[in-house]
This record gives C-alpha cells, structure tokens and sequence, in this order.
C-alpha cells in the first residue's frame, strides 16, 4: 500500500510513522508513506498557503491553489483508490471502513489546518472524507496518523501474528475480552481458570462470553447497530 499524506506541518507525522508496527510495515516494503509539505506550492516568496475567509470571521483557510497544485502534481504519478480529507464532518472511521480501505493499493490523505480547506478543494478533488470522532483538532495530521495505523496493522504480513487483528475490539461487532499474562498470582488476584485448561474450545467459548459481556456492558449500541 501507498500513502501520500499532504500536511502544511509535516514535521507532526514525522516521529509516529518512524517507530513500532508503522516502522516495520515500511521496513518490509509492505506500506510506504510519504509525508508531502503544502508549502513547496505557496504562493509568493514567503511560500503562502492559507488566507482570511470570505465573509469575515476568525480563523484562517487553506487556499486552493497549492492544494489543488500538489493534487494534480500526486495525481500524474500514480491512480488514486480513494482521495480522503480528514475532516470533523466527515463519515466517522469505523472499523469495517478500516477493513475496507485496507485493501487500496494508493490512498492521498489531505490534512486541514486552521479552519480547514477551501471547499472548492472538496469538490473538485475529495473522494472520501473520513472523522475520527466528534471533536475538533488543530489540523488533519493526527487524525492522519491514526487512520494510517489502523490500516497498517490490517496489511497482510505486517504483525507477526496476522489472527492478532482478527481479534481486536470491533472486528466483530463486540469489544475485545479481557487479557491476562505472567504471572498467574497478581497481589491476590488470579488469572481465570479456563485460560490456564490448555482446553482451546472452553478458552474460546469463554472468550466470546466475555467479549459480549463487556460490550453488552459498555457499548450496547455495538449490539444493536449488529442486529
């Protein structure tokens, strides 16, 4: 997989993609991720990227004319499955639609700053514009950072264990059953029973229970989303 993310503060995505899981992915040539700065199509000799907004108002707005530059300039290179805006109005990231744009081969992330992009932007170049959750931040490039780790970690071959992701909280509608390790005895408190049988079929039953359990206990609208 492809990812050209374009940031006006390409320095904020810099530590996240150059450690862990992210890392490996790339090491392996299984995930590639090219942070592109906004500013090497600024406007003038102080390289300006954003303006005041029609109709007054506080904040500043990214202009259309070095985002749609370096779209076109992206777009020459290569066929983009999807061409995503992080936005707080957009279609809130889910689990099924991490599954989903994980199989791209090549995806552009577009990330606002300040009041956010020039909508013409939206119109004429968005494909998809995707939320992390209702709340706002300063720019795209966090919100970024964690749509490319949810899709990074589905890639074939990028856990060493690939059942890992199968099992993570809403893969299947349900939150994830709790886990234990070492040592069996915390301070009194002891790892189930069932987990220690070695008895593969009681362990998963036991699991699935818990799982519905503790969606059924904390997020019951899983439930009845899945219905």
């Amino acid at each position: 997989m492809h990812i050209d993310i374009i940031s006006c503060v390409p320095n904020l995505l810099a530590s996240p993609l150059e450690h862990s899981i992210l890392k490996r992915a790339q090491d392996k040539g299984l995930l590639k991720v090219v942070v592109h700065d906004l500013r090497e199509f600024g406007i003038g000799n102080y390289r300006q990227i954003d303006d005041y907004q029609y109709g007054g108002g506080a904040g500043m707005v990214l202009m259309p004319e070095p985002l749609s530059q370096m779209i076109e300039k992206l777009k020459q290179e290569r066929e983009y499955d999807e061409v995503i805006y992080l936005a707080p109005d957009g279609e809130l990231l889910t689990q099924g639609l991490a599954n989903k744009l994980s199989l791209s081969e090549n995806l552009m992330f577009i990330c606002g700053h300040y009041k956010g992009i020039d909508e013409r932007i939206r119109d004429l170049y968005v494909t998809q514009e995707i939320s992390i959750g209702d709340y706002v931040l300063s720019g795209g490039e966090l919100a970024a950072l964690v749509l490319v780790d949810s899709l990074g970690r589905l890639i074939p071959g990028v856990l060493n264990d690939e059942s890992s992701a199968l099992t993570d909280s809403f893969q299947d509608d349900l939150l994830a059953p709790p886990v234990y390790t070492r040592p069996a005895d915390f301070k009194g408190s002891k790892v189930p029973d069932v987990l220690l049988s070695g008895h593969d079929k009681k362990i998963e039953d036991w699991r699935f229970d818990q799982a519905v359990q503790r969606t059924k206990e904390r997020r019951p609208d899983l439930l009845n989303d899945s219905e």
